[in-house]
């Protein structure tokens, strides 16, 4: 599956989070590290709904960049 993500600057790091899978959410120094740390999270998260017989979510999302005038 095919999961979006969206990555935030925080002040101090990077964090981010699954829209399609709530509760998944991770954290890094850098935006790489922030993409490393959610792809394990996301294979941990649904590993863990699965041992609990919950339904994995499909994906859903859709993400799109939009240009808008400054």
């Amino acid at each position: 599956m095919r999961y979006a993500i969206v990555v935030e600057r925080t002040e101090n790091n990077y964090s981010a989070y699954v829209p399609d899978l709530p509760g998944c959410v991770a954290t890094g120094q850098t935006v790489g590290e922030a993409e490393d740390e959610i792809r394990e999270a996301i294979e941990f998260h649904i590993q863990g709904m699965r041992e609990d017989g919950l339904v994995i979510p499909r994906p859903v999302s859709i993400v799109e960049y939009l240009e808008v005038a400054a």
